[in-house]
């Protein structure tokens, strides 16, 4: 019998990216390994979720996993690609759900100019997408799996916590596009770009700023993390679709 189906899922302990480990799990029957940063409590109070979620067999080996890892460290990066597929043999859906932000004021370009934050944010909104990537590449190959990244609605329409987040945030998406043409035909490329959501880091904008975008969103709420994950197991799933950047911000930017 061939084996269940392997996802990788960075940043993957909490808010979206525990979503869509949830997703692929519940809906998609995959094996799952979570990578988190620093909180272990979170990441394995999801694995024991996913394995009740799971209805893959019960066997003596775990099909989900915490993997930590700083995926602003190309080491780290290819430790854990190298424990996931050492602890279930193969990989064919990378997510990779890393990110960073400094909350400041869009329009203010004074607030932009900082040489620290455009460093953290090419490093963990382009870079580290990037790095991951070339490490999983082998093994999405042998599987003729998909990759699938977070990016954000920053990075199409002009907005977001800070002016390098948003730039950072479009690069990742033109770098989605330009990995599918290089990796087709064997492995699918595609993004995702939520708008705000009401998670840990979207509550930390203003309540101002909050019902301001929910009055701007077209349909008058905020998308959830569970659409975005819905939107990232039919990428990690379809077997035709490359190239693409998903939107999910509830009209926001119509």
């Amino acid at each position: 019998m061939t084996p269940a189906k392997v996802a990788l899922v960075t940043a993957g302990s909490r808010g979206v990216g525990a979503a869509i480990a949830r997703a692929l799990a519940r809906d998609a029957h995959l094996r799952v390994a979570i990578n988190y940063h620093s909180d272990q409590t979170a990441a394995n109070i999801l694995i024991q979720e996913l394995t009740t979620l799971s209805s893959l067999s019960r066997s003596s080996t775990s099909n989900f996993i915490a993997l930590q890892g700083d995926m602003g460290n190309r080491a780290d990066i290819l430790r854990v690609v190298a424990e996931t597929v050492d602890a279930f043999g193969r990989l064919d859906v990378a997510v990779s759900n890393a990110g960073w932000t400094r909350m400041t004021n869009f329009m203010e370009l004074d607030d932009a100019d900082n040489e620290d934050d455009w460093d953290r944010c090419f490093q963990m909104n382009v870079k580290s997408h990037f790095h991951l990537f070339h490490a999983v590449r082998p093994h999405l190959e042998a599987t003729e799996g998909a990759f699938v990244a977070t990016a954000s609605v920053a990075g199409v329409q002009p907005s977001g916590s800070s002016l390098p987040y948003a730039v950072t945030k479009a690069a990742l998406i033109h770098l989605v596009r330009s990995l599918a043409v290089i990796a087709a035909p064997r492995i699918r490329v595609n993004s995702v770009a939520p708008g705000v959501l009401l998670t840990d880091w979207g509550r930390q904008f203003s309540e101002e700023t909050l019902r301001s975008v929910q009055e701007r969103n077209a349909l008058k709420r905020f998308a959830t993390p569970e659409d975005v994950a819905d939107q990232v197991r039919f990428l990690a799933t379809s077997p035709s679709i490359t190239g693409q950047n998903i939107v999910i911000d509830a009209g926001f930017s119509l």
